[in-house]
């Protein structure tokens, strides 16, 4: 399955909670939140796509080991964000897996009572 914006887009709305898309710096910049806090950004109109996406420290070092299309946060605070290329390098299973740890990251840090419901089985 090849990713572009339109199904990566589609993949972040039908994660759990109050997801929105918006855009806060500019038209050309597209974000989506969950609760309020960001969890992924993109460019719209480069080619090839890129996303950014919210890291582990740890786990952000070994993608960009291992990925050479896997970057420090362009933009971000390069410790906790990656800049991901969507160039057909990186198996699509694995850059859904990349979007689901930063909701997951972003997740973490929400209010208890907002976590609880999210994280429900």
């Amino acid at each position: 399955m090849a990713l572009d914006i339109d199904s990566i887009r589609d993949y972040c709305l039908k994660l759990k909670g109050e997801i929105t898309e918006e855009f806060p710096f500019g038209e050309d910049v597209l974000v989506f939140k969950v609760h309020g806090k960001v969890f992924m950004l993109t460019q719209l109109g480069e080619y090839p796509l890129s996303i950014n996406l919210k890291c582990d420290p740890e786990r952000a070092i070994e993608l960009r080991e291992r990925y050479a299309s896997v970057a420090p946060g362009f933009h971000m605070h390069k410790k906790y964000w990656n800049t991901v290329s969507v160039d057909g390098s990186i198996p699509a299973k694995e850059i859904l897996a990349m979007i689901d740890h930063s909701y997951e990251q972003v997740v973490q840090k929400l209010p208890k009572s907002v976590r609880s419901v999210l994280t429900a089985p």
